[in-house]
């Protein structure tokens, strides 16, 4: 009888994609036990011989490769990063020496050598959260050149923006600018780049496309597939793949908890990441989130603004306290009802935000030969009208119009609350407006809003019908199309003209509305897209402007002129509607191109304000109406609510009566940057635009302050007291 043929299952030959020790598992299973390993793997592609020969000639780098490798790009990305928040001065200095100080390589090398010249560690810190970052997408990712393309590439795209959004906005790129992005804009973004930086989205896109290929070609260059070789298809093959795999995810774990625990406690006063932050020298910088970039790193400040707080809860805060509060403004409200005779509701109001909009010659240095808003000088010269003090500076529109809805100011928030629109209003349940009070009076048709651009901006086409109650928003895309708005010449925008145009068309004959316009003519970049443009031959202006601030100011000044000559046109038509339209007017900050004038801290006050006024048609019983100055001179856009009832000699509800009396003892309010500060501390002004210190207010202001602070925190971040009270109503 002839032996039996072993049943053994030949050779297998070891694949180099396979850990040593699965394929050593692999052989010794049983040859009576059916394995669920595959014995065999059927090639999808067949290589050229003398590319195979090249394939398997293919090394495994050795650690130390990675490591330095890793030390380089952190290090090259944490300089990127500082670069890009740099600018060179735009009046450098006579000293040669000072010259190359402040110039951007000055600056950059500074930031390293401070820590040896000064002991500050702030490029250390950067190196140390920027190497978090790049080890966790490493570990999540477990291919080194993949993850060193992916990180780079992040810090090149977040690079070049910054570099395009400081100039114009005077501020670095911050988390919201995300939910802008998730907002369905961010294909629109390229329409805000001046003509000047393209060739720098050029050359961006071009070293990303290079990262993107030399990381690709060296990852099929090296051997190792894996950081760490794990198995998840076989995750217990053996007690080496069962150690790897717990090695990998435990590491992911701690980095990715590590990360996240810096990142969302570094902002929070009094913890771990805070003070481990302060060791090496980081300290938030409160005058402006741009100056806080250049000085403790881009990415710091990043972190820093991800998680904030809305604002802190004011002492005394309370169910009693806000129920006492009501009953106080009560009182106020029917004191003041006492000298007025009109409902605020029983007239159209129109409130138009006109983007971007300031007298230029206001600013320091500048001047032209002719002037380029006559008809809004008169105007102001004979209807309620004045300052504002803006809260931005070449941006921030969606600030000061939540302002202007709601009543409620920005410097009552958290330093590093930044916007509105984006971090607060969403997820807000209860988000009392003025246009509210149409809605409540003469049903939730009246009151409509319309915008030159795209509705999606800061969410609009959300917040407006959902949070504000608007029936309708009409913007250049969207459900509601505004089909007829139309550019001037080559510019990108629709112009104020034509929205107006647009406005007058839906302004009902029978009852009374109001409507929200905001404007897009102005916005920045302005790239000399006038054909006649008189201006760029009558500027006069002593400060010392490059050609590329001249081009920009002069192209700016003449938008200001089409947009004076449009708005006169748009009041007249109004003048010619028999029933009562009163038109609060505002530009909501300056252009952020006086790079010059802006150089000098003195001049930053003079930089946030803007024009500001208040016009009744002459149906309205309050045609010809001027506020005295005492009233109107200098005021913020939370006060325009109460301003408008005072212009309209209108009754007003509780909170109505607090803005009132608040505005007549604090006349504009602001946050720090706002006027320049070098503290957190607010910027407050008097009725003749003098600072208050805020240490320095008087026993009734502090009081209103505080009562400020109460109010805003209940409507904002607290537990809504007021909700349920008269404190809204007339």
């Amino acid at each position: 009888m002839k032996n039996a043929t072993p049943n053994v299952i030949p050779p297998r030959p070891h694949t180099e994609d396979e850990p040593d020790h699965v394929t050593s598992a692999i052989h010794h299973f049983p040859a009576h036990k059916k394995s669920s390993v595959p014995v065999e793997r059927t090639p999808k592609f067949h290589l050229p011989d003398a590319a195979k020969r090249l394939w398997d000639k293919r090394i495994k780098f050795h650690p130390i490769v990675y490591i330095l490798v890793f030390i380089a790009i952190t290090i090259f990305t944490t300089l990127m990063l500082e670069w890009s928040v740099l600018v060179e001065p735009k009046v450098p200095n006579q000293d040669q020496t000072l010259a190359g100080y402040q110039s951007v390589k000055g600056q950059l090398t500074f930031f390293v050598t401070k820590m040896w010249l000064f002991g500050k560690y702030q490029f250390i810190l950067n190196i140390l959260v920027l190497g978090l970052a790049y080890l966790v997408l490493i570990l999540l990712i477990n291919r080194f050149w993949i993850a060193s393309a992916i990180f780079t590439v992040t810090a090149l795209v977040f690079s070049v923006a910054n570099k395009i959004k400081v100039p114009l906005r005077n501020e670095s790129v911050v988390p919201s600018d995300l939910h802008f992005i998730a907002g369905g804009t961010g294909g629109k973004l390229l329409s805000f780049v001046p003509e000047n930086q393209k060739p720098l989205v050029v050359k961006g896109v071009l070293w990303l496309v290079l990262l993107i290929a030399v990381c690709v070609l060296v990852q099929f260059a090296d051997k190792r597939k894996g950081i760490i070789e794990t198995s998840w298809r076989h995750p217990t093959a053996s007690k080496n793949v069962i150690r790897h795999n717990l090695a990998r995810l435990v590491s992911v774990l701690i980095s990715l908890c590590l990360l996240l625990g810096f990142s969302f406690g570094l902002g929070t006063e009094g913890s771990l990441p805070q003070r481990f932050a302060h060791r090496l020298s980081d300290f938030p910088v409160p005058s402006g989130e741009i100056t806080d970039a250049y000085t403790n790193g881009p990415a710091i400040t990043f972190l820093r603004l991800l998680h904030t707080k809305v604002m802190e809860r004011p002492r005394g805060y309370s169910k009693a306290t806000m129920t006492d509060l009501v009953k106080r403004y009560s009182d106020q409200a029917q004191q003041i009802n006492t000298q007025r005779s009109q409902n605020l509701t029983d007239n159209t109001v129109i409130m138009v935000l006109s983007e971007s909009f300031s007298d230029p010659l206001r600013v320091p240095g500048i001047s032209y030969s002719e002037d380029p808003m006559p008809n809004i000088r008169q105007l102001e010269s004979t209807t309620t009208s004045g300052l504002m003090l803006s809260a931005g500076y070449g941006g921030g529109t969606a600030n000061m119009e939540y302002q202007a809805f709601t009543g409620l100011s920005m410097a009552n928030f958290d330093p590093s609350f930044s916007s509105a629109y984006q971090q607060l209003v969403p997820r807000q349940r209860w988000t009392p407006s003025l246009n509210q009070l149409w809605n409540q009076a003469h049903g939730p048709k009246s009151s409509i809003a319309l915008h030159g651009y795209s509705g999606e901006m800061y969410f609009r086409n959300t917040i407006y019908p959902k949070k504000y109650k608007f029936s309708k928003f009409y913007a250049a895309d969207g459900p509601n199309t505004l089909k007829d708005v139309k550019a001037i010449d080559s510019a990108p925008y629709a112009s104020d003209e034509s929205l107006y145009d647009e406005t007058l068309k839906r302004i009902s004959p029978d009852s009374q509305q109001f409507l929200q316009v905001v404007t897009i003519q102005n916005h920045s970049p302005y790239s000399n897209w006038y054909a006649d443009n008189q201006f760029a031959n009558e500027n006069t202006s002593t400060a010392n402007l490059d050609q590329d601030e001249k081009s920009s100011i002069d192209t700016y000044v003449k938008g200001v002129d089409y947009t004076d000559s449009a708005t006169q046109s748009f009041l007249d038509s109004l003048n010619a509607i028999d029933k009562p339209i009163t038109v609060l007017w505002y530009g909501d900050h300056l252009p952020g191109i006086y790079d010059t004038a802006y150089a000098d801290p003195a001049n930053t006050l003079a930089l946030h304000q803007t024009d500001y006024f208040i016009w009744s048609n002459a149906a309205s019983a309050s045609a010809n109406t001027k506020l005295p100055d005492t009233d109107a001179k200098i005021t913020s856009p939370n006060y325009f609510p109460a301003q408008l009832a005072e212009h309209l000699n209108a009754k007003v509800s509780p909170y109505l009566a607090f803005l009132t009396l608040m505005h007549q003892s604090i006349a504009a309010t602001g946050p720090a940057a706002s006027g320049g500060n070098n503290d957190d501390q607010p910027v407050y002004l008097d009725a003749n635009g003098a600072v208050m210190a805020p240490d320095s207010l008087n026993a009734s202001s502090a009081k209103l302050l505080h009562d400020y602070q109460l109010i805003q925190y209940d409507m904002t971040a607290g537990k809504g007291y007021l909700k349920d009270t008269d404190f809204l109503k007339d």
